[in-house]
Formats: structure tokens, sequence, C-alpha cells
């Protein structure tokens, strides 16, 4: 079967229509809503006829569903972009058009691909390329080929011109996935966007719009799996009338090439079964969970699999039942793998008893673990050992386990990075992370060779990232929100992109065309990350915030149930001095990081200052790199951060008349909210640590507007996001 598309003598007066259209709606602001995919008319007239030349017709040959919609995006984005008209023309001329297709199921596509080019051509890759007057879009897939389409869009959409157009990609890692922290109620554990999109009352038979614009742009920038339940995990999604609403919104997702996937809670089989106990090698657990993942598949056959919590921050587990992490995903492996699911078990635990280090445990419980899981399980880790703090130096169980693989866990929402109010560009950060060096192969053991499976050749791969969307209009609240998911897509799709090249797609495509704006908005994005570390986290402290909600400054905080949940416990500032020795000297948290890695960390001297309070106890003298003594390097830190959102917000300022006011103003009144918010964590960090020290700020600094006994009485008992306590 084939359809064709082609531009016939109604071009013009649509394309007046269009233009009109344009025109009229730039007198009303953009919400926000179409995120990076606004597919706006492109205004260059020479651009937009030489995109012309090339799209007289759309050539594709099969009729999957996928590329189907593949087929529809880009009549679409062709409609909005260039005003081309569609008619039923089935036969190809080939000059001036698009030929789609998967390679070995479509002739036409397989005519123009060369013998190479065909046999390189795997799952989800695409080649978009120039051949003469004609586009090629070819995937090794139908998900490959909706990958291109929306490739094609996104150069449109930046004015990228197509001569010599030559591009093929894969996705670096297999199971690219957005986890959402979203609980049945629609509260959003972490979440500052408004509750959560998923309205499980409605579902099945009501499908929101929103589903399907939500797998819209997660396919644009190759996300390929959703797990739409929170970590912290309710049996009832099992039951199922729940199943069935699952089910209905897998339907949506399938369109777009994207897998559902749910939380599994480990005590599931008592709480919605007969069963007594979970123990996972108890015979009658195991025959129930076979049972309930037939019947997940029997309503959704491409049904992606679990992700689980268990055994930490209450949740139940197979420890409880004297069995190990490998006990219970093997289980659920065993349930899955006939139908070829995956478990993704997360590796952020701490027992019931309190550490001598907290950012041991994961590395202790797991390592000893190694080579014991199931071939269809991966072990999910966070960025960090202790939790996705504003920095972090990479968790040690990153080339630690040889024989299994490892899932990254990024944070999209920032819990720990100003919630939703604070302009933070975090590919920054997942860069950071990804290159980092762990020497546990020698040198060259990068984040990025571990994540993808090269470095120890494991063949199952993954990325997950905390989702920040939400209900509100523009789906993250603060507007640059979207750059961190946007961010957060590309980097799962290539983890070896630059930030920089992200932010400045992302500013391409989230504004009209305009090079002042392009510059502005990713110089925001590309300083952000470490003004904010400076202003909340400098030079390596960590878990220093309020506690429960996470908001604001809290360096004091030390009467909590467990020491490993208080601040003091982290920086363990005294007179004497400041941070967490975790050197031979104190809890040699750095022996679980490779023989490279140690050699970089160990010594104080040669220490990367951004982690040295991290690895380090320190006299409040002790002499910095640059001749300051650390007290006064943290004095300057912070007052550099708070100094940096200043000049945040005086670029913006640069950019009235530039964008349309609605946005202007968004964005302007959070930076105000960060303003203000990064002088209260300088002033309230400062004024506490100065009164343990003893010593006084710098003369020629700011001084805090108040005393340290007006910081400590703040209180934000309603701080959105709070983690909901059953």
């Amino acid at each position: 079967m084939g359809f064709g598309f082609k531009m016939n003598g109604l071009i013009k007066w649509n394309l007046v229509l269009v233009l009109f259209f344009t025109v009229f709606s730039h007198v009303y602001a953009d919400d926000g809503y179409r995120l990076w995919l606004k597919h706006n008319l492109v205004e260059d007239p020479v651009l937009r006829e030489d995109y012309s030349k090339r799209m007289g017709y759309i050539a594709v040959e099969g009729g999957g569903e996928i590329l189907k919609t593949a087929v529809k995006e880009l009549q679409s984005g062709l409609q909005s972009m260039l005003g081309i008209t569609v008619d039923s023309n089935m036969q190809p001329s080939f000059t001036g058009g698009i030929v789609v297709g998967v390679a070995g199921q479509s002739s036409s596509v397989d005519t123009l691909l060369t013998k190479d080019e065909r046999a390189w051509l795997g799952e989800e890759a695409f080649l978009l390329s120039s051949r003469g007057t004609m586009l090629l879009i070819a995937g090794g897939d139908e998900r490959g080929v909706l990958y291109g389409v929306f490739r094609l869009l996104s150069l449109m959409g930046q004015n990228i011109p197509f001569d010599n157009l030559n591009i093929s990609e894969a996705p670096a890692v297999q199971l690219r996935l957005l986890n959402h922290w979203d609980n049945l109620d629609r509260t959003v554990e972490r979440g500052y966007a408004g509750f959560s999109i998923w309205n499980w009352h409605e579902l099945p038979e009501y499908i929101d719009r929103r589903y399907v614009d939500y797998a819209r742009a997660n396919a644009s920038i190759g996300i390929n799996g959703s797990v739409v339940t929170n970590v912290n995990a309710n049996a009832l999604v099992f039951r199922k009338d729940y199943i069935q609403k699952t089910a209905a919104l897998a339907d949506v997702f399938r369109k777009y090439g994207i897998r559902i996937y749910l939380t599994a809670r480990f005590s599931a089989p008592i709480e919605l079964g007969i069963l007594e106990t979970a123990d996972p090698l108890d015979p009658a657990v195991r025959e129930w969970w076979s049972n309930k993942v037939a019947e997940i598949y029997d309503l959704i056959p491409d049904f992606g699999g679990f992700l689980v919590k268990a055994n930490s921050e209450g949740q139940p587990g197979p420890q409880q039942y004297g069995r190990t992490h490998a006990d219970g995903a093997n289980m659920l492996a065993d349930a899955l793998r006939p139908h070829g699911g995956v478990v993704m078990w997360r590796a952020f635990v701490y027992s019931d008893e309190e550490p001598e280090d907290r950012a041991k445990q994961a590395y202790n419980e797991f390592v000893p673990l190694d080579g014991s899981f199931r071939d269809n399980v991966i072990v999910q880790v966070k960025n960090g050992p202790i939790d996705f703090q504003p920095r972090e130096p990479v968790h040690p169980l990153f080339g630690a386990m040889t024989q299994t693989p490892i899932m990254m866990e990024f944070q999209i929402t920032k819990e720990y990075l100003g919630q939703g109010t604070h302009l933070v560009g975090l590919a920054n950060m997942y860069e950071e992370i990804l290159q980092t060096d762990t020497y546990t192969a020698g040198k060259g053991s990068t984040v990025v060779r571990i994540v993808d499976g090269s470095l120890y050749g494991n063949k199952l791969t993954g990325i997950a990232g905390v989702s920040n969307i939400g209900t509100v209009r523009n789906w993250t609240g603060n507007y640059f929100g979207q750059a961190d998911w946007y961010a957060f897509g590309r980097l799962a799709w290539d983890p070896n992109l630059s930030a920089d090249t992200i932010y400045r797609e992302w500013a391409r495509l989230s504004f009209h065309k305009n090079e002042k704006v392009e510059e502005v908005v990713t110089t925001l994005l590309r300083d952000s990350y470490k003004y904010c570390v400076e202003y909340m986290t400098p030079l390596g402290l960590h878990h220093i915030m309020a506690a429960g909600h996470h908001f604001g400054p809290g360096p004091w905080v030390s009467k909590m149930s467990r020491d490993d949940w208080t601040s003091v416990y982290y920086h363990k500032a005294d007179e004497k001095g400041i941070g967490f020795d975790r050197t031979a000297t104190g809890s040699n948290a750095l022996e679980q990081y490779g023989a490279g890695f140690r050699k970089v960390y160990e010594n104080p001297d040669e220490c990367p200052e951004e982690f040295l309070l991290w690895f380090h106890h320190l006299p409040w003298n002790h002499r910095m790199k640059s001749g300051m003594t650390l007290w006064e390097a943290l004095c300057r830190t912070y007052h550099a951060g708070a100094d940096g959102v200043r000049e945040m917000k005086r670029l913006w300022q640069t950019l009235e008349g530039n964008v349309d006011d609605e946005t202007y103003d968004h964005v302007l009144m959070h930076l105000l909210i960060q303003e203000k918010e990064a002088v209260w964590w300088r002033d309230a960090c400062l004024s506490y640590f100065g009164s343990i020290s003893g010593l006084d700020i710098p003369d020629d600094l700011e001084l805090p507007e108040y005393g340290l006994d007006y910081y400590k009485s703040l209180s934000y008992p309603y701080a959105p996001g709070i983690r909901p306590r059953w």
C-alpha cells in the first residue's frame, strides 16, 4: 500500500492563509503548551522556497501504526511550516519530494539506499539524507522513521538549510524512559508543575488530548518509554480495572513508539491477593506474579515491565524475608521473561539501621550480588550516592558491577535545585556526570561507556529521568523547565552531546528566531547550574536543605528520627572545621571507587574544589588554591552564586520586546523569586556557619539582612511536592 502527498494549485492560497493566521496569532502570547514543537511558519522566504522544492510529495510504502503516525506528523508539520497541501496521489515521481519508509520493507527506500546503509540501519535507527532534489527518511524500523521525521521538522524549526544533508543516527541506549512519581490520586511527589496529567478516575473511557501531545513530545526527542506511577508504589494499579486504564494509555503511547511501564509494589500479593507472604522464593508468590503479568500482557501486549523500589524508605522488599535484592528482582524477571519484559530494580536503598556513611550503602548491598541477576534485570542507579543533590560525585556503583547492566537515573524535576521556581539548566549536570571517568577499567572508563554498555559488553542498557511535568498549561511550570525535559531526551538518545549544543537547539525551537534571544537564552542555561550550586551547596557541601519538603536552606537541621536525615550529619561543621571525611581517615567511601578516581580526590590539596567538602573535613583556615582560607572561599562562593542570579535577571531584561510579553513576564517573575531565594540561601547558610566557626563575613561582602534566629524561624509546611505519608 502506498500514500503520496504533493503540492497542488491551492498551495498559494493556503500559504496566504497560513501567513495570515500566523501573523494574527502573534498578537497573542505563546502559552508554552506546544513546547519545542511549535512548527511555526518559516519566515525566511528564500529558505522556505528551498525547503518547498524538495517537498512536492511524500511517498511512503507500508501502513503500520507508527509509520502512519510518522506520515501524519510530517504532513502536519509541513502544512504549518510551509503551507504544503496534501492530495491522494499514489505514485511518486522521484523529483522534488520525500521518500519515507523502513529499510527492507519499502522498494522505494531500498532503491535509494546503499548496501552499507541498509546493513547499518538497525532497530530505532534512521537515515535522513538529501538525494538530489529528494529527501530520504529511512528507518531500521517504524520507530526509526518517526524519529527521522521529527529530526527533519526540528531542523526546519531551527532554520537549518538542507544542502548536503546527511544524518544517520541510532540511539546509544535501549531504554530511554521518563519516571513519573505520580500517585493515583493525581498528587505528584516532588512535583512542582501542578497535578499528575494521568486522570485515572476518567480512564479508560476519556482520553485527554494531553496524553497524545505528551507522547508526541517524548517521541520527538527519542524517549521510548514511560513509567506512569510513583516508585513509592500502590498495589491498586494491579487491580483489573486499573490495568484496563493503563491499557488505554498504552494504546495512545504505542502510536508514537513508546512503551508503558508500571512500578511494582513488592507486597502486592498480600495486599491484592489472598497470600500471607510476599517471599520471592515462595512458589505461591511466584505463581501470583506470573499470573498477574500474564493478565497485564493480555491487555497490553507491548507492556515494558516493572520499575521497583524495595527495602528503602519503608517500602516492602525481599529483605523482609531474608532474601536479597537479586532474589526479588529475579522473581519478577522470571514472570516477565516469556513476554519480553524487563525489571528495573532501583539501587536507592538504605537500611533501617543508621549507617556509618549513607553514601556507601548501595555499593555495599549491590556489589556482592554482581552477576546474580537475570539478563532481563537492569539495576537503576541515581547519578550520585546520596540523593539528587545540586552537585554530587558520580555514584560508585557505576563501573563497580562488571557483570550487571547499570541504568542511569537523573532527576529532571528540581527537588533540590529550586523546585519549580529556579532557572537551572540541568544539561550541564548531566554532561558532567556522563563524562566523568570512573577509572574502573583504566583511564577512559567514562560513565557514558558504562551506561551504553560498551565498557563491559552489557546488552541491556538504559537511562531514566524523573519527570518534571504536570497539569500546568506549559507542562513544567517554570518555562525554562522545558529545556531540562528536552535535554534529558536528547542526552538519553546521544549521551555524548554537549550541553551547549542542546541549549542552542532548544532556544531556536522555543523562541521566535532571533540571534540575540538565542545567545541570551543559551547563556542563561549554560551559567545557571554553576550559580545554583554556588548559592546552595558550594565546595562540596550537600544535603543542607530544610527537612521534609527540602525547600530552602536548613544547615541547622539536627533533630530527626534518623541522623542521616539531618544536615549536620553531612556537613559536620564545628568550631574547628567543616566537611565529611570520606578518605581512609574517615568513612573511607573513596575506597569504593577505582584507583585512578581515588588518586584525583584523596588529597585535599589536589581534590577538585567543587567536591572538596564532600570528601574532606578541613579546618576553617585551610588554604585554598587561590590563597584564600576555606572560610573566605565559602563566603565568596555563596556571594558569587547570588550575584550570578542578578546577572541572569539583567540579561533577561535585555530581551524585553524581543519575546512576547507573557513569556517575558513569566520568566522575569521567576527570576525575581530566584534572586530573592538565592540571597536567602546565601545569608542563612553563612549566618549559620559563621555562628559555628566564630568567623566574620569579609567586610567587602554584603551582610545578611537578618539574624540567624530569623532564618531558623521560617516555616513552609505546605511547600509543593511533599512525599505523601501512608
